[in-house]
């Protein structure tokens, strides 16, 4: 599991039904590519976000699979149509095998 990494989203606290809103999000993560030596000159194991996922209410939004050349610090920016009040469910997969969610909720007016 790779350190100090800190998964952060915005979604809006409310909106009308039917409404589409605009979700954000950032994962401080340093993305090793497995390339580089460390000062022993040892191989640094790779450890990069390789895939992305949000779910609404169990039901997925967007589904990304990133290669190696993603940038430190991955940011996403995308639209989801609100019908009901619900949770949006944010995870990001990485090689190492570890996995790190967030959760954040929407109330419907």
């Amino acid at each position: 599991m790779a350190k100090g990494v800190k998964p952060r989203v915005k979604v809006p606290k409310s909106a009308s039904a039917g409404d589409i809103v605009t979700l954000k999000t950032l994962i401080s993560h340093k993305m090793e590519s497995g390339q580089r030596k460390d000062s022993d000159g040892n191989v640094i194991p790779r450890s990069i976000i390789n895939r992305f996922t949000c779910e609404f209410n169990g039901a997925l939004v967007v589904d990304v699979t990133m290669e190696s050349a993603i940038s430190t610090n991955p940011y996403f920016e995308f639209d989801a149509k609100v019908d009901a009040a619900g949770d949006f469910k944010f995870t990001w997969y990485d090689d190492d095998g570890a996995v790190y969610d967030t959760t954040k909720s929407i109330m419907v007016a």
